[in-house]
C-alpha cells in the first residue's frame, strides 16, 4: 500500500472533519433548537400543523436522512480530490493484495 505525504493527509482529514461539524450544527439546530423555541414556532404552519410539531414529528428524521445522503456524496468528492481509491481499500481490506 502506498504511503500518503503526511500534510496531504492532514488536510484531508481537516476536511472531512469541517463538514462532520458543520453536519453536526444543521441536525442540532434542527433537533433541539425547533423544540427550544417551539412557542414562538406554533404561529408558523406546515400542511396544517404547527411548526415545531412538524419538525418533531417529520422534519428532523427527513433532514437526518438528507444529511446521511449530503455526508456520502460529500465523503466521496473528497475522497476523489485526495486520491483515495474505493476499490484498491477493498480490494487491501480483503487481503486480494499484498504490497511488500
Amino acid at each position: 500500500m502506498r504511503k500518503i505525504e503526511k500534510s496531504k493527509a492532514d488536510a484531508y482529514f481537516r476536511e472531512k472533519n469541517t463538514y462532520m461539524v458543520i453536519f453536526f450544527i444543521v441536525w442540532f439546530v434542527v433537533s433541539f433548537g425547533t423544540a427550544a423555541f417551539a412557542d414562538s414556532l406554533t404561529d408558523i404552519q406546515i400542511l396544517g400543523f404547527p411548526f415545531h410539531y412538524f419538525m418533531g414529528a417529520i422534519g428532523a428524521l427527513a433532514t437526518f436522512i438528507i444529511l446521511l445522503f449530503a455526508n456520502a456524496i460529500v465523503g466521496d468528492m473528497i475522497d476523489k480530490k485526495y486520491g483515495i481509491d474505493d476499490k484498491r481499500n477493498e480490494e487491501i481490506s480483503a487481503g486480494k493484495v499484498l504490497d511488500h
